[in-house]
């Protein structure tokens, strides 16, 4: 039986996501290669600790993976969160509700820039051509929140590699709520298509440029 134009369109996806993710990823490492190092230059001097970070996620297949991002905290980063979370119940319950805080006092000051303008995620396009990342995806997911938040849902959301950005991201961010961010990300997973993941990358761009939920 011959194959219908979407069967080949979907069966034609991940080989075109894979091409693009790489060529995209080298050509934003080389272009924006003395931004990151006057950033790396800044974490060094202005706080203790490495220039980068690596955290720990969960990526397609439930493969354990760690992405690398510039280090936007202190060193002490999960003493300080427990001790506030411990101390303040309204804090705690803003945590549980989004997984963020909007005024963390964890994150140093230049990791506030870093993080208001999205910045601090760019050395993931080195994950992105290691295959651990695709440029476009759901966010990668703490081991945690995948029985805590995705359950029976779980596979479907692991199916496919997480992305440096996403519907969230072009979405409003952190000014949803993580069940929100979860109903965005289902319905991009049943949709894909390359031509939708351009559109995100094309909608990064601004809101990069004009933050909003950012924090």
């Amino acid at each position: 039986m011959e194959k219908t134009l979407q069967q080949e369109t979907t069966s034609l996806y991940p080989i075109c996501k894979r091409c693009f993710d790489v060529i995209f990823s080298i050509c934003v490492l080389t272009l924006l290669s003395p931004l990151l190092l006057v950033i790396a230059l800044l974490i060094k001097t202005t706080s203790k600790g490495s220039v980068l970070y690596r955290s720990y996620r969960i990526g397609k297949d439930y493969k354990k993976i760690y992405c690398l991002k510039f280090r936007t905290m202190y060193v002490d980063a999960d003493a300080r969160l427990n001790a506030l979370l411990e101390k303040s119940p309204e804090l705690k319950e803003e945590w549980q509700k989004y997984q963020k805080l909007k005024k963390d006092p964890r994150v140093t000051f230049i990791g506030k820039i870093l993080r208001k303008a999205s910045l601090d995620e760019f050395p993931q396009f080195f994950d992105v051509i290691k295959g651990d990342l695709s440029v476009v995806g759901p966010r990668p997911f703490c081991e945690n929140q995948i029985d805590d938040y995705l359950g029976a849902k779980a596979p479907k959301f692991l199916s496919i590699k997480p992305g440096i950005t996403g519907i969230w991201q072009v979405s409003g961010r952190n000014l949803l709520t993580f069940k929100e961010r979860m109903v965005l990300e289902e319905a991009y997973i049943e949709n894909l298509s390359f031509h939708k993941d351009l559109v995100i990358i094309l909608k990064t761009v601004p809101a990069v440029i004009f933050p909003k939920g950012a924090f």
